[in-house]
């Protein structure tokens, strides 16, 4: 069933755990995802990224999305994950996805609440939550040396600022995380995250979560987040099923890369004590 995360995400706030966000990009990819969904009896957040949408259109990413939410017979909300652009994100909402993420995490704080308001103005009134970025999860590939890393730490004073100028329904923070593959160990910031799950009201949200380790991700879930991004970890555990053997026709191929797919998934409900 086709529904909103905040069904949910608030559940998954009051219970300690998390439900996965992973990243499709294509029809394979999300129904792969759905059908260990429906599996294990578990939500899940089918997320297209505005990054990714060279791959796949957004009205065909919607259309997937809807069609196989629909058929499921567990909650499947539909997100548009760093939603940059204005005008993806507000035809993310015409097209029925039903929560969008408005990623002006870079800005300075005033335009980042100035921008952010305005998609909940817009997509609010027609039942679509908003996800939004105060701090920064930056790249990998600059994560070894600290100093020089483009992510920066959400801090709770802005973080508890931001959600009340903004009205939106969960928040992306950043606590030692990053995007891409990791050149060297994520040490995430437990000490942070347990002051933002005191006194931040709604959900939280862990973005940069591939290759961050389970023990990481299974305390940022039981000790504060609430949804947990997922897409580089798909994407190599797919890589590594299709080049480890060699394939006699493209259909084996796929199959190897959606069970390959299917079992990550399977495994990360388990790390994020998903109920």
């Amino acid at each position: 069933m086709l529904v909103n995360p905040s069904d949910f995400l608030g559940e998954a706030k009051r219970g300690n755990y998390a439900v996965p966000a992973p990243n499709f990009f294509d029809l394979n990819s999300a129904r792969s995802y759905v059908k260990v969904a429906e599996k294990l009896q578990k939500p899940v957040i089918l997320a297209l990224a505005e990054s990714h949408l060279g791959y796949i259109g957004l009205e065909e990413g919607a259309l997937i999305g809807k069609f196989l939410a629909k058929k499921a017979n567990v909650p499947v909300a539909l997100h548009l994950d760093h939603g940059f652009t204005e005008k993806v994100i507000q035809d993310a909402v015409a097209l029925g996805f039903t929560s969008v993420m408005i990623d002006a995490s870079t800005d300075p704080f005033d335009r980042n609440v100035a921008r952010t308001k305005a998609i909940v103005d817009f997509a609010a009134p027609q039942g679509v939550q908003v996800e939004a970025e105060i701090g920064h999860v930056g790249s990998g590939e600059n994560y070894e040396n600290l100093e020089e890393s483009d992510s920066e730490y959400t801090t709770v004073d802005e973080a508890k600022e931001f959600v009340r100028l903004t009205g939106i329904d969960s928040l992306a923070v950043s606590i030692g995380t990053a995007h891409g593959i990791y050149k060297g160990e994520p040490h995430l910031n437990f000490d942070r995250l347990h002051e933002l799950q005191r006194e931040i009201a709604v959900p939280l949200v862990l973005h940069g979560s591939s290759g961050s380790g389970d023990e990481n991700l299974h305390r940022s879930a039981t000790e504060g987040i609430s949804k947990i991004n997922v897409f580089t970890d798909f994407d190599q555990i797919a890589l590594k099923a299709v080049t480890k053997q060699p394939f006699n026709d493209y259909t084996a191929l796929l199959t190897a890369a959606n069970n390959a797919i299917e079992d990550m998934l399977e495994h990360y409900y388990g790390v994020f004590s998903t109920q």
